[in-house]
């Protein structure tokens, strides 16, 4: 029972640090531009099998395997902040004055044509390329009579990133020129615009940002699962579930929000597989019949 307890708190880890990239993402565009963006998911999907692509490249052509963990941030550039800006330049900035059923809509149509694009470019088998984790090796952590051995990779490199993220991003904001533009946009656009504020810059910025956050979640990703067609819809409804029960807009709570998910889905993984799909968003609800604005959401301000 405590091996067992043990393994789930670790994995719980691990998977918190994923969702917390995707979903800081999320929240930070939401935060920003009020964009519900349903083709996040897509993002993190493209991440992951570019990064294993790139990874399978370094391979077989023979050069150093550490250069993998370079592919995982290039993977993160190209499949997340080099699309992303041509999906908000091309497409976004079209629907911004619309009604926000047709944005979501929109951003709904463009998840489920990455999904089809996906599918030409790699195919519906199975893809896999484990050489950052094998790198890495493992370590044995105790836990009370027992001892787990498990991924380097995991148990430190993927928490060590989502914190260095949520530092960065919240020193960024909050200490930076450019930072403080962003949140002038997202208190008071007009406001902002009228100051001589570039809002389209901003706009721009944020996205390719927030869908290179979820692309660097792919890319982290995938060298611990095998990626198939879907992998990207399971992300975006859990990405949700996190921005909604940590308050929409709210990128400290998304770590919180994060941990008490991801932590929730391992245990049930672990003792109860039959609700694995379901605690998460039983935890959300929980969280919501308390707290209708999310854990650290205020109903009178807008923040990121």
């Amino acid at each position: 029972m405590a091996l067992l307890l043990g393994l789930a708190l670790l994995d719980g880890l691990a998977y918190a640090a994923l969702v917390f990239m995707v979903a800081v993402g999320l929240t930070l565009v939401f935060g920003v531009m009020r964009v519900l963006n349903v083709a996040h998911g897509g993002f993190f999907a493209l991440g992951a099998c570019t990064a294993a692509s790139i990874g399978i490249f370094i391979a077989s052509a023979g050069l150093s395997p550490w250069l993998s963990f370079g592919g995982l941030v290039l993977a993160a550039v190209l499949a997340g902040g080099a699309l992303g800006a041509l999906v908000e330049w091309l497409l976004l900035t079209r629907i911004y004055a619309k009604d926000q059923v047709l944005q979501l809509l929109v951003t709904f149509a463009l998840f489920m044509i990455f999904e089809d694009l996906q599918k030409v470019i790699w195919g519906v088998q199975p893809l896999f390329q484990d050489t950052p984790v094998k790198l890495l090796g493992t370590i044995d952590v105790p836990f009370g009579d027992d001892v787990i051995t498990y991924t380097v990779y995991q148990l430190f490199l993927l928490p060590a990133v989502a914190l260095a993220t949520l530092g960065g991003l919240a020193w960024f904001l909050r200490f930076t020129l450019t930072g403080r533009v962003i949140v002038a946009v997202t208190l008071d656009r007009e406001a902002a615009t009228a100051m001589g504020i570039d809002a389209a810059r901003v706009y721009l910025l944020t996205f390719a940002f927030g869908a290179g956050l979820a692309a660097l979640g792919g890319a982290l990703a995938s060298p611990t699962t095998s990626l198939v067609p879907g992998v990207g819809t399971n992300m975006i409804v859990l990405s949700f579930a996190v921005a909604a029960t940590a308050g929409l807009g709210q990128i400290e709570g998304a770590m919180v929000a994060a941990l008490l998910l991801g932590i929730g889905r391992s245990l049930a993984v672990y003792f109860a597989p039959e609700f694995e799909v379901v605690v998460p968003y039983l935890i959300m609800v929980a969280v919501l019949l308390v707290r209708p604005h999310g854990l650290f959401g205020v109903a009178e301000t807008r923040r990121v």
